[in-house]
């Protein structure tokens, strides 16, 4: 039997989502709530990270966990495991949420003493960067394996987020990926973003990862 809900989130009206998410960002505030929008394509290790996450944190902060798909419920399961608060979000076939499904998943998990929860968005590198969900600060996972070039294919994306982890680093001496021209085409687009090099897989990275996000959860908290 299931340990987690399935809430069938609903398309919202697009417009005035921005408004919205800001909103939804001043409540979380309120409540002393940090939220982390995840974004990654498919395939990059998100829910991977997201366990290894998991394993760094778990024991001094709260967590709840935001699992979105277009049907599955693949990676609510796996994370249910770990015994974290976790809810499936499906989105009904849209490839993105935003800040009103946010909320609806949030409303669906519960919130009362959680301390960070984290929205493993729908996996691409175009929709998610478009909408606001409303979150504290945005992430994304860039895999070894997709190349040193995203960057250049997906500007919006690596433009809005605050820190990018580069994943499967521990394969990096198998495939063309120059980590130098890739922090150089990062930086140009978003000179605040911070890039952790990580490996799910063998946990490189992970500490530094898991310092970055304490250390903004105290910030919003104290702020």
């Amino acid at each position: 039997m299931s340990t987690f809900k399935i809430l069938e989130i609903k398309k919202s009206v697009f417009q005035g989502n921005d408004a919205r998410a800001k909103l939804l960002r001043e409540e979380l505030k309120a409540q002393g709530l940090f939220l982390l929008n995840l974004m990654s394509s498919p395939g990059s290790g998100k829910t991977t990270t997201l366990l290894r996450t998991i394993e760094a944190l778990q024991a001094e902060l709260r967590l709840g966990i935001l699992e979105a798909d277009l049907d599955s419920d693949v990676d609510a399961s796996t994370v249910s495991r770990t015994g974290t608060k976790v809810i499936q979000l499906h989105s009904g076939g849209m490839c993105h949420l935003d800040a009103d499904m946010t909320r609806q998943g949030l409303e669906g998990l519960g919130t009362g003493g959680l301390d960070l929860v984290i929205l493993e968005n729908i996996g691409n590198l175009i929709c998610t960067a478009e909408y606001d969900t409303g979150a504290s600060r945005s992430a994304m996972i860039l895999s070894v394996p997709e190349g040193d070039d995203k960057p250049l294919k997906y500007p919006m994306m690596f433009s809005m987020v605050d820190v990018v982890l580069v994943n499967k680093i521990d394969t990096i001496s198998l495939f063309d990926f120059d980590l130098g021209a890739f922090r150089q085409r990062v930086e140009r687009l978003n000179p605040r973003a911070r890039i952790i090099p990580v490996s799910a897989k063998t946990g490189e990275g992970i500490p530094e990862w898991a310092d970055w996000l304490r250390a903004e959860v105290r910030s919003w908290r104290q702020a």
